[in-house]
């Protein structure tokens, strides 16, 4: 706990220092922007370096990765997602012995009193706020759209808890449902503890970190920890199945093909979990691996067009690397403003001078400043003078979001539509 309370506390001081480090890939965006990617930009937030527990001994990159089962069993799925989660599986299940032993007694007891303390610092503050602020919102989103968001289902259904659609996307492979090898690795409660461990005190992945932990154990994509976070807010997995998307965008069965490669140029990978919810709704989550790059974009443009296809949409965007900033990631941009009700979005999300002025009305919440020094060019001085309007006051915001972590730095803004949606 000591450990924890110092790392926090150097946090900022060390992404100081490592700002200088950016500088070298910084000064070369501009030459360079036609052959960068989601990947080399998302890069620079994992070279951020803070003291996370690690795993007990190496995380070896040369373990095998497993091949998904054809049709994973349901009952199985859930009972992995509860224990996973630290949470005991069902009496009928095959994992019971498992759960039964003195290690995963003690990672479940662990991991309780890590979810009691993120509910109290950030779900309970999360749910009051968003019950009150985006009433409306909650009333006209059946879709939520969050790209860039890695396998965060938490902060996705915390935010939308009504929702009945879910669209995720990220660079991570989409991954299996754990086999039993998996779960009886000793390595296996360290890592999906360390890869817990940003994300449940800053609100954020370190995606390459998180990756090399979960390799190691042989967990081998973004479905593991949203079946976690399926399990840990209180929803039950009634069915997975993988997954992809035809090069016109078109949504089809998978369970022929290994879900762990990377996108190709004639297909995405992805996976689709059906949920019940903790009141009884059904709920569909999808998750694709997909550069939304526009270099990337240009030779696979399926991922958009799955979302030109979904409707109405509301966007949720955070701790995106403001990626939607910048000229090379236009068309995933064009999209979410052209495709979207509502975006809830903090400052890394699209940049205001993108907004259409007099399409959207603004609400401001909590503070900004300005981001972290690793994207310090990303400072908007639209958004200060906007959080100094004396008429229109930027309303509280409870807890802590994004990469200005802490409560009295975060922001998130809520822009609704005042047009038609474009066709």
């Amino acid at each position: 706990m000591h450990l924890r309370t110092v790392a926090l506390r150097l946090l900022p001081a060390i992404l100081l220092l490592l700002t200088a480090c950016s500088e070298s890939t910084t000064k070369t965006e501009t030459a360079s922007t036609k052959e960068e990617t989601m990947a080399t930009t998302a890069d620079a937030i994992d070279s951020t370096k803070s003291e996370a527990p690690q795993p007990t001994g190496a995380a070896s990159r040369a373990n095998p990765v497993p091949t998904p089962s054809a049709a994973p069993d349901t009952a199985y799925a859930h009972d992995v997602a509860m224990f996973l989660g630290g949470q005991p599986p069902s009496q009928q299940s095959k994992l019971t012995a498992l759960a039964a032993q003195p290690a995963w007694q003690a990672f479940a007891l662990d991991q309780d009193k890590s979810w009691a303390k993120y509910r109290s610092t950030h779900t309970t503050s999360m749910t009051k706020w968003a019950n009150a602020e985006l009433d409306e919102v909650h009333r006209n989103s059946p879709t939520i759209f969050y790209p860039f968001s890695g396998p965060d289902f938490l902060n996705v259904f915390t935010m939308f808890p009504t929702s009945q659609t879910y669209v995720l996307m990220g660079l991570e492979p989409v991954g299996s449902v754990p086999a039993r090898a998996s779960l009886e690795n000793p390595k296996l409660f360290p890592a999906v503890k360390a890869s817990l461990w940003s994300v449940l005190n800053f609100s954020f992945f370190r995606t390459n970190d998180m990756a090399v932990d979960l390799k190691s154990v042989e967990l081998d994509g973004a479905l593991p920890l949203m079946m976690l976070f399926a399990a840990r807010t209180g929803n039950q997995v009634t069915a997975i199945r993988p997954v992809k998307l035809d090069a016109a965008g078109q949504l089809q069965d998978a369970t022929a093909i290994d879900t762990t490669q990377a996108a190709t140029a004639k297909s995405v990978p992805g996976v689709e979990m059906k949920l019940r919810g903790p009141d009884g709704q059904a709920k569909t989550v999808y998750y694709f691996s997909a550069d939304l790059s526009d270099w990337k974009l240009k030779s696979n443009s399926a991922p958009l067009a799955f979302v030109r296809t979904l409707g109405p949409l509301t966007t949720y965007v955070k701790s995106a690397t403001y990626l939607m900033h910048k000229t090379y990631f236009n068309q995933v941009r064009r999209v979410v403003l052209r495709r979207s009700r509502y975006i809830l979005q903090d400052d890394s999300g699209i940049a205001m001078k993108y907004f259409q002025k007099g399409a959207w009305q603004f609400n401001h919440y909590g503070t900004y400043k300005r981001p972290i020094n690793l994207f310090a060019k990303h400072y908007q001085p639209e958004l200060t003078l906007a959080y100094r309007d004396t008429v229109n006051r930027p309303k509280p915001l409870p807890f802590g979001t994004g990469y200005n972590w802490r409560q009295t730095d975060s922001n998130l803004l809520l822009a609704r539509r005042l047009i038609p949606l474009a066709d």
